[in-house]
This record gives C-alpha cells, sequence and structure tokens, in this order.
C-alpha cells in the first residue's frame, strides 16, 4: 500500500519498522518538529524522524495540520492509508478524509477504555489487570473511532516502560496483520459503556503520596518510570524511586520504619529497591543509605 506514517516517540518507531519490512511504500513521514534536548537545548529530531531519515524516507514536521497548505501538500501524496502512532498532533477532517482508507491509529489501551494522552500510565495507576493495543479508524473524536483489531497483554508488575515497548511491539504486529486483510475487516463500533478518559500526565502527580496504601504508591512508582519519574523528599533532596518493594511493616504516613527505608503508607508499608539522587545514576536503596542517611523515625515530605 501506498502509505504516510505519522508519529513522534519510540513508541511509534516499531510500527514505522514494521510497515517497511512488509513491503509497504512508506512515501512520507510526518512527525512533531525538533526540540530543545540535553544541557546545550540543540535542536533534536524526534525518534521517528530520526529512524526515517536514516532509511531515506522523505520527513514533514508541520506545526500544525490545519492550513490549506499543509493539507493541499498531504492530499498530494495520493495515499492508500496513514498508519497514526503517537503523532502528537489533532488531525482535521480534510486530512482524515484524504486516504482513500482513511487514517489508522495504533493506541495503547483497550478501548474504549482510557481514550485520551496518557493510557499506559493510567492503566498502570487505576490497577488494570490487562491492557493491550486497538487499531482504530480515525474520526474527529477523541479516540472514538470504530475498532479494527484488538489484541490485550498483562500488566502484571510491569513498568510503564517496560509495558510500552511491549505495547509498541504488539501494535506493529498488529497493524501490519489489518493492513493484510483490511477490505475484509468489518469495523466494531465502540460501545458507550466503560469509557474512560487518560489525561495528560502532570509531573506533580509523580510526589509518591504516603496517604495512600502500599499498593496505590507502588502503583506510582511502576505508572512514573522512566517519565516523570516517582519521588519524595528528604533533606532538601528528591529522591527518585525506580523500583519498589510492598513491604509488611506500618506506621504514619511517610515514617521511615526500619534501617533499610521502609516507609509507611495509609495502609501497609514500601521498600524502595533502586533509587536516585538528583545528578547521580540508579543505585540500590542500601547504596544511597551509605552516603545519605534517612534515619528510622524520619518523615518524609
Amino acid at each position: 500500500m501506498r502509505i504516510a506514517f505519522m508519529g513522534t516517540p519510540d513508541f511509534a518507531v516499531p510500527t514505522l519498522a514494521a510497515l517497511l519490512g512488509a513491503g509497504h511504500d512508506v512515501v512520507a513521514v510526518y512527525s512533531q518538529p525538533p526540540r530543545p534536548a540535553g544541557r546545550g537545548k540543540a535542536l533534536r529530531p524526534s525518534p521517528v524522524q530520526q529512524s526515517a531519515e536514516a532509511t531515506g524516507i522523505p520527513v514533514r514536521t508541520p506545526l500544525t495540520l490545519r492550513d490549506a497548505e499543509a493539507q493541499d501538500a498531504f492530499r498530494a501524496l495520493d495515499l492508500d492509508v496513514a498508519v497514526v502512532a503517537a503523532y502528537g498532533l489533532i488531525l482535521p477532517l480534510p486530512i482524515l478524509e484524504a486516504p482513500r482508507h482513511g487514517c489508522l491509529n495504533v493506541h495503547g489501551s483497550l478501548l474504549p477504555r482510557w481514550r485520551g494522552a496518557a493510557p499506559v500510565q493510567r492503566a498502570i495507576l487505576a490497577g488494570d489487570a490487562h491492557t493491550g493495543i486497538t487499531i482504530m479508524q480515525m474520526e474527529r473524536g477523541l479516540d472514538t473511532g470504530p475498532m479494527l483489531a484488538v489484541r490485550d497483554t498483562p500488566i502484571e508488575r510491569k513498568s510503564a516502560g517496560d509495558l510500552t515497548d511491549e505495547l509498541a511491539r504488539i501494535g506493529a504486529e498488529l497493524m501490519v496483520d489489518v493492513l493484510a486483510k483490511l477490505d475484509a475487516i468489518t469495523p466494531i463500533v465502540q460501545p458507550d459503556d466503560g469509557v474512560t478518559y487518560a489525561s495528560k500526565i502532570e509531573k506533580a502527580e509523580a510526589k509518591l503520596d504516603f496517604t495512600r496504601s502500599a499498593v496505590e504508591v507502588e502503583r506510582q512508582v511502576r505508572a512514573f518510570i522512566p517519565v516523570p519519574g516517582a519521588f519524595f523528599e528528604y533533606g532538601g533532596e528528591r529522591i527518585k524511586v525506580h523500583a519498589a518493594e510492598i513491604g509488611s511493616l506500618s506506621g504514619a504516613p511517610g515514617t521511615v520504619l526500619d534501617h533499610g527505608l521502609a516507609i509507611a503508607c495509609a495502609e501497609g508499608s514500601i521498600v524502595p529497591s533502586i533509587v536516585q539522587r538528583a545528578g547521580r545514576g540508579p543505585m540500590t536503596a542500601s547504596e544511597l543509605l551509605r552516603g545519605f542517611v534517612i534515619p528510622a523515625g524520619a518523615q518524609l515530605g
């Protein structure tokens, strides 16, 4: 098929690679414009742009697709279909209607649950047992279009980073399967029951809330790794928590309960196992405590 691919982050890269591997003619890639990154704030192309340029595919990085010039340029590609994976720009109706088969989206949830910007993190925070990928025919609503294929996977105790990588692989495989039999698929309208919205993650949410149960706090840790990074504060420092276990001790919320960094929650406790001080690499909790004392009885902010 003659395809335009539209995506930006690492999540989208496997789908682009799978389309090329399946022999599709990807005539253009759309991605968010390069953003300042690193200490020098130099402009850095998105992972999708870097991947596309490495294979010689022309890349377009418009700030918007709402103007007539951008829409005419997209229409001139004479596409069979556009494949979208975490692109990050709203697609207006002239874009959605330009390809012969419309625009198909790789969405990281089991729709209609977790429509919106942060489906992986919200599924972990909510304690969902499963999530997955939905291939959806895009329309003007927010992730409201009919479903072409669904594949689920257990969440278990995966971090957001690990789960996103897994869903990226599943999405790539499922999109190729859908395109191979597109004419034979009957789209399924999303049910009205079970709709939830995955709002964008705010940095303030990553501060561990010990007034919640240990189960909920441990979900916070997994949901916010790798970004923005779950954390607590002590001694004027912000300590990121990359991994934690649920402990057996209990006490007043936010209190350090022993010399191994068990921290009391509203119900039970958590025991951080991998932590990180500002400007340093990840380390075990015992390594942290050798150089940064957090005594039993300390109250964490």
